[in-house]
């Protein structure tokens, strides 16, 4: 009989999970010198935003991301599929549309039977092709453990592109996909997530946020990210700072996977939870007596998450609709921005 493999035993941390905290990061970046002048480059680093948008001409902007990561699953094919829907997801959330992808491939030649890795390639290339795209190229290296991701390449209209930092006052707050991924990554590392689990973690993991492109259309979205490594309080903040707004969030309005919402009451979450809240807690008010479960799931790295949109009031519907046209049936209201320092109120 053929060993079985687990590939989530090949690495030390899984999916977006794996990102360095956001402080961390901060202290990283801080010291590389600032861009000199690029016309043309729209969006850089200087707003923590999704990807790179660089203007052709009047009508077209390409928008550049790359993303990878370590096992979240064991199935070779579902890793790949994560993983690819995660790095697309980049492009949508910029409003914009992929064009091509390239694999960034790492794998432990002499750990990793052949065919597992060629599944995880065909999991990711089955993504692009539900996409529309073809993986054109990429790069590989024998690496002491298994990642797995891509360098996205997609097109918008400059006027079209969606930055995190153009939030208004008053805007509305809606979230695409449920919350609770890396809660129920962190039962599946510990052997303890129920068949059901993890039928629903895949199944969000794996919807494309195509939606995005229609967003990017419609005037009244004001800013757009996608929920994934930094969790909700996390990229939200980017919202509020890069804005210069304040929100308020309503967890009892927060959708979540019913299992996920089950395994943080019983105690579960990442390690990558309390390194997020470490971060950025500091920024975040939580009502008195906020249950520590809640917390957790706050700070909870999302893997291949949802869009987060800030819109105008009256076009609350109709993004609400664009999702649901979509088939991103957990799409909700889930707070507001205002006037105010930058931070995140749960109530």
């Amino acid at each position: 009989m053929a060993e079985t493999i687990r590939l989530t035993e090949y690495s030390h941390g899984g999916g977006c999970g794996c990102k360095i905290a956001p402080a961390v990061l901060s202290q990283m970046l801080a010291t590389l010198p600032a861009l000199p002048a690029y016309p043309n480059l729209l969006v850089g680093t200087e707003s923590s935003d999704d990807a790179a948008v660089y203007k052709l001409n009047d009508e077209q902007a390409v928008v550049v991301t790359t993303d990878f990561f370590m096992p979240i699953v064991d199935d070779a094919r579902d890793f790949g599929r994560i993983a690819a829907t995660n790095a697309l997801s980049d492009i949508y959330a910029m409003g914009a549309t992929p064009i091509l992808a390239l694999a960034v491939v790492g794998m432990p030649i002499n750990k990793l039977p052949l065919e597992t890795i060629r599944d995880i390639l065909a999991g990711g290339a089955e993504v692009c092709a539900a996409a529309g795209i073809p993986i054109a190229g990429g790069h590989s290296i024998d690496a002491p453990e298994p990642i797995y991701g891509l360098v996205g390449v997609g097109v918008g209209h400059p006027d079209q592109i969606k930055r995190n930092d153009r939030a208004q006052a008053g805007d509305v707050l809606i979230l695409g996909k449920p919350l609770g991924v890396g809660i129920l990554s962190a039962a599946l590392k510990k052997g303890e997530l129920s068949g059901e689990g993890y039928r629903q973690m895949v199944d969000t993991a794996t919807q494309l946020n195509t939606v995005g492109a229609k967003l990017g259309k419609l005037l009244e979205v004001h800013a757009m990210t996608d929920v994934t490594g930094f969790a909700l309080l996390g990229h939200l903040l980017e919202i509020c700072r890069g804005s210069g707004l304040a929100a308020t969030v309503a967890f009892a309005d927060l959708p979540i996977l019913s299992v996920a919402r089950q395994l943080a009451e019983q105690g579960y979450a990442t390690g990558a939870a309390e390194r997020n809240w470490a971060s950025y807690g500091a920024e975040v008010v939580l009502a008195e007596g906020f249950p520590d479960w809640q917390r957790k799931l706050l700070c909870d790295p999302q893997t291949s998450g949802g869009l987060l949109v800030a819109c105008a009031p009256q076009a609350a519907e109709q993004v609400l609709a664009t999702f649901r046209a979509a088939d991103f049936t957990a799409a909700c209201i889930i707070g507001h921005l205002s006037s105010g320092d930058a931070r995140v109120t749960v109530v």
